[in-house]
């Protein structure tokens, strides 16, 4: 695959690229959630960038698009349990190289969006706000989003009254409110400061 960010061409030797990116770090309920994508060059994909730049509908269609024409993709997730039990950022790089483990082919080089690396024994590179500078990084992006949001409505659909569907989970003031009004829930996630304030409450 041709990388065309000088930035990168000096680390990247050739060989099968996976662009890395996780959606959820922010929010009080749930899974972070992480995906991973290797592109294939023949088959490209317009449109590809940061999810949180795209409607849902467009979301949802490159969703499709890249599960369709991706050399290889995984999607995979650490729980609001081991949210809890290793903090945010641990939990996350666990989903990340969940997802990288689960390639099919193996990836031979990572981008991976943000600044620092998951801690994988594949070489890479951190990329701060990839998502929206590498296409691989924008792939992984919207798959990890989409399987997000679906979560939130699954959630949301389980426990009406507290607007995960259209908030998402993150601690807007609709879902502080809810979260007040009716209690924590078991996948809300508890060494996170609003949760953890009314569990004491409750």
């Amino acid at each position: 695959m041709q990388v065309d960010y000088p930035e990168l061409v000096i680390e990247y030797g050739g060989g099968l690229l996976a662009g890395v990116d996780e959606v959820g770090r922010g929010p009080l309920i749930g899974a972070v959630v992480a995906a991973a994508v290797i592109l294939d060059p023949a088959r490209p994909i317009d449109g590809l960038t940061d999810s949180k730049a795209l409607s849902a509908p467009r979301r949802e269609a490159l969703d499709v698009e890249i599960r369709r024409h991706a050399l290889a993709f995984a999607v995979a997730e650490a729980s609001a349990q081991e949210i809890d039990e290793l903090n945010i950022h641990h939990a996350t790089h666990l989903a990340m190289r969940r997802a990288i483990d689960a390639l099919v082919p193996n990836a031979e080089y990572l981008l991976v969006d943000g600044n620092c690396l998951p801690g994988h024994h594949v070489p890479g590179q951190a990329l701060v706000k990839g998502d929206a500078r590498h296409p691989a990084i924008g792939a992984a992006s919207i798959l990890a989003k989409v399987a997000r949001d679906a979560q939130m409505r699954e959630l949301d659909a389980r426990h009406p009254g507290y607007g995960f569907a259209r908030h998402k989970g993150y601690p807007t003031p609709e879902h502080l409110a809810a979260l007040e009004r009716l209690g924590p829930l078991p996948d809300h996630r508890r060494s996170f400061a609003p949760v953890k304030r009314q569990l004491a409450l409750w």
